[in-house]
C-alpha cells in the first residue's frame, strides 16, 4: 500500500503494468557485476570448449555461487557469440534387413533403480577427411555412463563385440542384466548372442521403425557429435581415438553435467546415489517390470486393431512376446461364457479371470 492506494490501483491509474513497476523498483545489476558475470560465462564456455548451452552454463554458474536467471545467461551468451554448436542432419547406419533371430523388447517396461540393470548399445559413423569410421558404444541407463566403446574402420561384428567386452571387464555385471539394442546385424549375430549368454545377460531389441526405445544411446551419440566431433578436425583415426577417449572417459563420464541426472555428471550421480559399489557386490534389488493388466490388454487390442500397420504386427506389442520357459499361463476362462440376452447371444468375459504374469528375477553371481 502506498498511502490509500495499492500497487495494482496505482499501475492501473498510470497505465503501466505491475511487472514494469517491479522492474523499476528493483535495482538493476551494476555494470561491474555484468562485466564480471560475462567473464565467468566466457571462462565456463572455454573450459567446456563450447559444448555447453545456456542451460548447462546457468547450472554451472549456480554451482559456483552465482544466482542468475537462464534468460539472462542466454542473452549474454548470444551477445558474445558463445552459444553451443548446433547439430547437423542425421543418417541411419542400421541394417535390420536380415533373417537372424531377434529378441523381445524387455527395456520398454523396465523401471531401473540401480546400475548394471539395463545397458543400451548402438553404432554410429564418423566422417574423417578421407574415410568413414564407426563407433560402437555401450551405456548404462541408470547413470547414463559410457561403460564400453570401440572405434573401427568397418561395421563387422567384432566392433560391437569389443565394446561389449570392454563394458563387461569394466563393470563385472551380475547375471540378469538386460542388454538393449536395435535390430542391427551386429547385435543379432550368433557371436554376440553367445557372448551375452556366456555372462548371463538378457538380450532385448527395439521394435521396427521405433528409435525411441533406444533413445538413451541416441542422445549420447548426438551429444558426442555436437560437442566433440563437429567442433574439431582430426588428422587420422588415431588422433580421433585419442580425442574420443578423452571426451568419454575424462569429460563426459566425470565432468559433464547431465540434465536427466539433476545436472550432475554420471560418475558423480553414481557416487551420490551410493549404488555403484552396492550393485557390484550384488546387494541391490532387481529392476522392476510392469505389464498390461487383463482389461488393458483387451482394450489395447480393440483400440489398435484398425490402426496397426503390417510393419507393426500385434506380436510386436509387449503382450505378444514370451520368454522360453516363462510363457503366460492360459486364463482361468479359456473361452468366454455365452449368455442369452432376449433373443440375441452376447459374449461375456468372466470378471475373475486374470492373466498370470512372468516374474523376471536377477540372479546374483
Amino acid at each position: 500500500m502506498q498511502g490509500s492506494l495499492s500497487v495494482e490501483r496505482m499501475c492501473r491509474v498510470a497505465a503501466v503494468s505491475r511487472a514494469s513497476f517491479y522492474r523499476w523498483l528493483e535495482p538493476s545489476p551494476s555494470v561491474e557485476e555484468d562485466v564480471e558475470l560475462r567473464a565467468v560465462i566466457q571462462a565456463v564456455v572455454l573450459e567446456h570448449r563450447r559444448r555447453y548451452g545456456y542451460r548447462r552454463v546457468t547450472q554451472e554458474l549456480r554451482r559456483r555461487g552465482w544466482l542468475v536467471n537462464r534468460k539472462r545467461v542466454a542473452r549474454l551468451m548470444s551477445e558474445d557469440n558463445l552459444l553451443a554448436m548446433q547439430p547437423r542432419a542425421w543418417m541411419s547406419t542400421t541394417n535390420s534387413n536380415h533373417e537372424l533371430e531377434v529378441y523381445m523388447n524387455l527395456a520398454a517396461r523396465m523401471q531401473v533403480n540401480g546400475v548394471n540393470q539395463l545397458w543400451v548399445a548402438d553404432i554410429t559413423y564418423i566422417r574423417l577427411a578421407e574415410e568413414f569410421v564407426y563407433l560402437a558404444v555401450v551405456l548404462d541407463v541408470y547413470s547414463r555412463k559410457v561403460v564400453g566403446w570401440e572405434l573401427g574402420r568397418n561395421l563387422k561384428v567384432s566392433l560391437a563385440l569389443s565394446a561389449l567386452r570392454q563394458a563387461i571387464a569394466e563393470r563385472q555385471p551380475p547375471r540378469g542384466l538386460v542388454h538393449h539394442s536395435d535390430r542391427g546385424l551386429q547385435y543379432c549375430s550368433l557371436d554376440y548372442a553367445q557372448l551375452l549368454q556366456q555372462y548371463g545377460i538378457l538380450p532385448s531389441m527395439s521394435r521396427p521403425a521405433n528409435p525411441y526405445d533406444n533413445a538413451f544411446c541416441e542422445s549420447f551419440m548426438r551429444t558426442l557429435k555436437r560437442e566433440e566431433i563437429r567442433a574439431n578436425d582430426y588428422r587420422d583415426m588415431e588422433d580421433l581415438r585419442t580425442h574420443i577417449a578423452q571426451f568419454i572417459e575424462q569429460y563426459y563420464n566425470r565432468r559433464r553435467l547431465h540434465s536427466a541426472l539433476g545436472y550432475r555428471s554420471p560418475q558423480e550421480f553414481e557416487h551420490l546415489a551410493g549404488n555403484k559399489e552396492h550393485s557390484l557386490a550384488g546387494g541391490i534389488g532387481a529392476a522392476k517390470m510392469s505389464f498390461l493388466r487383463h482389461g488393458e490388454i483387451y482394450r489395447w487390442g480393440r483400440e489398435t486393431a484398425q490402426t496397426v500397420s503390417p510393419a507393426h504386427p500385434f506380436d510386436e506389442s509387449p503382450t505378444g512376446y514370451s520368454l522360453a520357459g516363462c510363457s503366460p499361463a492360459v486364463p482361468d476362462s479359456a473361452s468366454p461364457a455365452k449368455a442369452m440376452v432376449g433373443d440375441n447371444q452376447a459374449l461375456s468375459i468372466t470378471k475373475n479371470s486374470k492373466l498370470q504374469k512372468c516374474a523376471f528375477k536377477t540372479v546374483s553371481t
